[in-house]
């Protein structure tokens, strides 16, 4: 399958952004943020030690073994379908290069397809996962065979609006450019009407945040599944919305920076909406389940007995493997910031950690 990928975007985003915001006035925050992370993922690995970042799968083998596990639990228990294995935003393939390890312990070896857009991504995710094809979006996967699908750390990174409550009413916050210098500002046309009933007497200054393009992507995820079959585990930081907050960040070098200095430059996210998803895919008739804690999620897929295993195995290796398994499941770490959700096709059993 071939499929076109983003070229490395203009070195010069800042200069292009602020030549657009000059002409044109005052852009979105979704713009903005859109943006800045194509050209930021287009033009670097961004993960690891000497990235801005690192992500679950890069802190441990365990974390991509077991969502591997769950998925081919699902598909032996759905009947072992012709099945296709698909990650959106799979970053170096590390999660992928485990999940399929593990997926073929349990007899499940589908032909594997990544949504990916990032051309230095995509060189590292052949690498690990030699074997995959490359697509952009939903419309690039294959129409046969249940989807067994996996996002990781993907649906945070999709562009956002905010809605701010001010003493006129709700307003969308914009962004501006003075000279170099990018800054949000507050536009002039009223939302009120679109505002969910229970957040329209908030206090001024509250920020109700939505994510157009996670919807929308949620829903033609769902649809695929419940036509093809299949299973989705989503996995992010998040809550269980909608509900009122600015979650708008921005990382680099690990460390939090001001997400409106040098687009393009650095790592922007939001909290992810878990509610608004499982709505958004029960529209198109797919079940939904969670969230649930991510460290919930692992100790039942078996973290604690493969922290055991490899530790037997490896002796050396024991504390850190330990310090890893609490790092993924501990409360005071991951295990209750990242939360998860999956999505069935009807007629799928209820994936292993979910309740029904």
């Amino acid at each position: 399958m071939t499929e076109p990928v983003v070229t490395a975007a203009d070195p010069a985003l800042p200069e292009r952004l602020a030549r657009a915001i000059t002409l044109a006035g005052p852009i979105s925050l979704a713009q903005f943020m859109g943006a800045a992370n194509a050209h930021y993922y287009a033009t670097r690995d961004p993960l690891g030690a000497n990235g801005d970042f690192t992500t679950a799968p890069e802190i441990s083998q365990m974390f991509g073994e077991l969502i591997g596990l769950g998925l081919a639990d699902s598909w032996d228990r759905a009947g072992r379908p012709a099945s296709r294995y698909v990650e959106f935003g799979p970053g170096r393939g590390t999660l992928a290069a485990d999940a399929l390890r593990s997926m073929a312990s349990a007899g499940c070896t589908p032909p594997v397809h990544l949504i990916e857009t990032s051309p230095t991504l995509r060189d590292e995710q052949a690498k690990r996962v030699p074997q995959a094809e490359w697509a952009v979006d939903t419309v690039g996967l294959p129409e046969d065979g249940a989807l067994l699908v996996v996002a990781n750390e993907f649906f945070d990174a999709l562009p956002i609006r905010q809605l701010v409550k001010t003493a006129d009413g709700w307003r969308e916050r914009l962004v501006a450019c003075q000279d170099t210098l990018f800054l949000p500002v507050m536009g002039q046309r009223g939302f009120d009407p679109i505002i969910p009933y229970q957040f329209r007497d908030a206090a001024v200054g509250s920020v109700l945040e939505t994510a157009p393009a996670a919807v929308a992507i949620m829903r033609q995820l769902a649809k695929r599944i419940v036509a093809q079959g299949g299973c989705a585990i989503v996995i992010d930081y998040g809550y269980a919305g909608p509900a009122l907050g600015d979650t708008l960040q921005a990382v680099r070098g690990h460390g939090f920076v001001n997400p409106y200095d040098d687009p393009g430059e650095q790592d922007l996210t939001a909290h992810v909406d878990f509610g608004t998803l499982i709505e958004a895919a029960r529209a198109e008739d797919a079940v939904a389940f969670g969230p649930v804690d991510q460290g919930a999620l692992l100790k039942a897929l078996g973290i604690d007995a493969r922290t055991q295993a490899l530790a037997a195995r490896s002796p050396e290796r024991a504390d850190q493997l330990r310090a890893d398994r609490d790092r993924l499941v501990e409360e005071e770490q991951m295990g209750t910031l990242f939360k998860a959700i999956a999505i069935t096709s009807p007629g799928w059993p209820v994936p292993a950690g979910f309740a029904a």
